[in-house]
């Protein structure tokens, strides 16, 4: 996918735009100009942030400049670059029981299928981590099966528990920190994306696959840090 457009950010960043709407072939090429540009080890680029659409490339002002930045990124050539097969499967094993599946039941009534329908959707797909954002260690996977694709609710929950499961149209996600959210939580995970290593601080890259597996509660329980 072409780039759409660079765009000077401050005095030390450049914004590279693929598309303006969220797709997996737009999500792609960020990733790969992601990776692409973490290897050209570009002089004064000291972060890149990828997101759905595009990519923040922050640098220093003092070594490099806007024009230098975007010069050297695009003599970069990603395009043919095989995402998929550079990228880590995660298996996250996911209880799905009560009293911790509070939207389980919610989510199952939407979508007119049993409460083992949905699981059974949940747990039969691919999702593939798109970007990280909102709250620290908070990534966004796409993937969720249109058959238990759910709007966000009208308010959010308070007090939803870090390991939290949940989805909101064709996204999902398990949260990190005890927070509000508007998402569906239809299970828990003993898994912490959040490492608490400083040279790894989150479990998955951008790029990287998950699929949950279901688990009992005795299970769960056993895995929890």
């Amino acid at each position: 996918m072409d780039v759409l457009g660079y765009k000077y950010v401050a005095d030390r960043g450049l914004l590279i735009e693929f598309a303006t709407e969220i797709s997996d072939a737009a999500n792609e090429a960020v990733i790969a100009l992601d990776h692409a540009i973490g290897e050209a080890n570009i002089p004064g680029v000291v972060e890149v942030i990828p997101a759905l659409v595009n990519l923040l490339v922050i640098f220093d002002p003092l070594q490099t400049r806007h024009i230098d930045v975007e010069e050297a990124v695009r003599k970069l050539k990603p395009e043919g670059r095989d995402v998929a097969s550079e990228a880590k499967t995660h298996h996250v094993g996911v209880c799905y029981e009560d009293g911790l599946n509070p939207d389980l039941q919610a989510v199952s009534e939407a979508c007119d299928m049993s409460p083992e329908a949905v699981i059974k959707a949940h747990t039969s797909a691919t999702y593939r981590v798109c970007m990280y954002g909102f709250a620290p260690g908070y990534a966004y996977l796409s993937g969720v099966p249109k058959e238990i694709q759910v709007p966000r609710k009208p308010k959010p929950v308070r007090d939803v528990p870090a390991g939290s499961v949940m989805i909101a149209g064709p996204q999902g996600l398990v949260t990190t920190l005890k927070m509000p959210t508007g998402w569906s939580v239809i299970g828990r995970t003993a898994v912490r994306v959040m490492t608490g290593n400083p040279e790894k601080p989150f479990l998955f890259d951008v790029g990287d696959s998950v699929k949950f597996q279901r688990i009992d509660r005795e299970t769960y329980e056993s895995e929890l840090p």
